[in-house]
């Protein structure tokens, strides 16, 4: 019996130091894992032993006698992944394992870093500074709930990703962990302030608005970011006045990305998947009255180019094969080949249509021109036909044809990638939307992870990896004594009591515990794993311990 990863890998690479044999890869430090989509186990070496499906934060791994009909071809991507890559180098297991580096003692007592930003990144890099008994971190985050995009970005029907939450959990118990949640940088507090209480300031705010297309009448009513549209279904308070539309027949998708199928699955899919998830109330009611039949996700590119990951289309897949939902591929001339990718899609489009299922379609070569609409309101899509050629460096471009056609439909949502805002107090590369470093160091003592220093590329665990190599440049500049050391009588301690000077109720991890619970209280009432809090004022209250009762009316199965 051999091991499998399966569609919810988040890369995290915790299997990778519970392996005995050193079976799975691609691993930290070797070639591609930044980029990896998921890691593969080996089934020629692993022993079966089960020690890295235990260790995965999001239960991915199963046994191969275990899988389901629809899971079955991870078991074979698992073992192509070995017969295209060897792996002569394979690293080390005490490379990728955890290594305990005490900082130099210099007498000067405990060291106090604050971490901007509670999601995976900012938890991640607290997680590898707690390894030093020496250290005590404080988490900072705009809002009232931490865990960033794994709250507010996984899509509600992919619950297992949701399990790395647990993982997070036993992160913020760890002694010298401390959140601020609800107090805003640039906001609440200033850059100076904290540098002013810390040994290291470290951001990790992510990439917070979306790329925009750059087409007339993109902000008509009805046009729609995938920011605005995935915050809005998942509960974050910022997003819960979005008044999306859906009453017309067609939604059409810009952007062809794993965030693009989330959109296109959550709007394809029928009530009865949604209610035992924790999607939020509004958008659970306009989805189950929804009068959407179809999704069209648009490609610029060909289907060998498409952006979304192989997990993701294996997940359409076997809605399609459920007959939950139709999924329909439109190539526009373009060949399919023999990638894992376009292998999947060439079975997509051999199959026979069937009428009367909500369905989603996959459309490549084709690119947005404009946004039409009557009264302020969308009312369709020009979209002309692309053709790819390849530049000098063999890269496939997506060149427009004058062959234009409208797609009638009352939404469009755009979803062509993330992009960070500038950070007070730091520089923006206004081009790349990332905050200049050398290996996550702006200068000593301030520092960037995550997004807001790579971009928004890479999957949950790949903040892993780019976590440690952050806290080793704060671990190098500390050693060398060049990081900012706390040079006046200022003290992180004292930064409750300052917020509460300005009205600001920050909160820790007390707070964010008991709308935990209550979130899950209200779940239970209700058949789901949450009930998410979807207003800032009442997360506040509910962090603060104040108690009133309410009535909620549960969503009704079937």
């Amino acid at each position: 019996m051999a091991y499998v990863v399966t569609q919810p890998c988040c890369a995290d690479a915790s299997c990778v130091l519970a392996c005995p044999v050193n079976c799975i890869h691609p691993a930290p430090g070797e070639p591609g894992f930044a980029e990896a989509e998921m890691v593969y186990i080996d089934p020629r070496s692993c022993v079966g032993c089960g020690a890295c499906a235990t260790a995965c934060p999001v239960d991915a791994i199963k046994p191969d006698t275990a899988l389901a009909p629809d899971q079955q071809v991870f078991a074979a991507m698992n073992a192509e992944y070995y017969d295209v890559f060897s792996h002569p180098d394979r690293t080390p297991l005490a490379v990728v394992g955890k290594q305990r580096r005490l900082l130099g003692d210099r007498g000067e007592g405990e060291v106090a870093v604050a971490v901007v930003g509670a999601g995976p990144a900012g938890l991640y890099t607290a997680d590898e500074l707690l390894k030093h008994p020496e250290v005590r971190v404080d988490v900072l985050d705009r809002l009232p709930t931490p865990y960033g995009l794994l709250r507010a970005g996984v899509a509600p029907d992919h619950q297992h990703t949701k399990q790395a939450e647990r993982l997070f959990g036993q992160i913020e118990s760890q002694p010298g962990f401390r959140y601020l949640l609800g107090a805003e940088v640039g906001r609440d507090l200033l850059h100076e302030e904290l540098t002013a209480r810390y040994d290291a300031v470290v951001y990790a705010v992510g990439a917070s608005t979306d790329r925009r297309l750059g087409i007339d009448g993109e902000d008509l009513a009805g046009s729609v970011s995938a920011t605005d549209l995935v915050g809005w279904y998942n509960g974050h308070p910022d997003h819960q006045d979005l008044g999306l539309d859906l009453s017309h027949e067609r939604v059409v998708v810009v952007g062809n990305g794993n965030v693009a199928l989330d959109a296109a699955r959550i709007l394809t899919a029928a009530p009865e998947r949604l209610v035992g998830t924790d999607i939020a109330r509004p958008a659970y009611e306009a989805i189950a009255s929804s009068g959407v039949r179809e999704v069209v996700v648009l490609g610029r590119r060909g289907p060998a180019q498409a952006a979304f990951t192989v997990p993701e289309l294996v997940g359409l897949v076997g809605l399609a094969d459920a007959g939950e939902i139709d999924v329909v591929v439109e190539t526009n001339g373009a060949g399919l080949g023999e990638s894992q990718t376009e292998r999947l899609l060439a079975d997509l489009a051999a199959r026979t249509p069937r009428p009367g299922l909500r369905r989603i379609v996959l459309r490549f070569l084709t690119v947005p021109v404009r946004v039409l609409g009557e009264g302020g309101r969308v009312t369709g899509l020009e979209v002309a036909r692309t053709r790819l050629e390849a530049d000098a460096d063999g890269v496939w471009r997506a060149v427009v044809t004058d062959e234009t056609e409208v797609l009638a439909t009352g939404t469009v949502l755009r979803s062509v990638g993330y992009r960070a805002r500038p950070v007070p107090g730091l520089p923006f590369d206004e081009a790349v939307g990332t905050v200049p470093h050398e290996r996550g160091r702006v200068e000593p003592g301030t520092y960037v992870v995550g997004w807001i220093k790579r971009g928004p590329t890479g999957f949950l665990g790949t903040n892993k990896s780019d976590a440690a190599e952050t806290v080793t440049s704060i671990l190098d500049d500390l050693d060398a004594g060049t990081a900012r050391r706390r040079g006046t009588t200022e003290r992180a301690d004292d930064l409750p009591a300052l917020l509460r000077s300005r009205g600001v109720a920050a909160h820790g991890r007390r707070g964010w515990r008991a709308i935990d619970a209550e979130e899950r209280r209200r779940g239970e009432a209700e058949g789901r794993p949450r009930s998410k809090i979807t207003t800032r004022p009442e997360l506040d209250e509910v962090a603060a311990g104040a108690k009133r009762p309410r009535r909620y009316a549960g969503l009704v199965r079937g």
